[in-house]
């Protein structure tokens, strides 16, 4: 059975920061690194995350 998280957008931005934080790089960094896979495993899952809050988050 799925988990489902209810955040409101204020949580939801507020968690992508905390992750952020807790991969020690900023968003460009996290991203261009994640693309030439020079990252942890710590910090893939960080990324995986902040792409998954990053489309929720999106008007589209």
């Amino acid at each position: 059975m799925p988990t489902v998280i209810h955040l409101s957008r204020a949580e939801a931005l507020a968690h992508r920061e905390a992750l952020l934080r807790r991969a020690g790089l900023t968003y460009e960094q996290l991203r261009d690194r994640a693309a030439v896979y020079a990252v942890t495993m710590d910090q893939l899952m960080v990324w995986h995350t902040v792409e998954g809050l990053d489309y929720l988050l999106s008007d589209e």
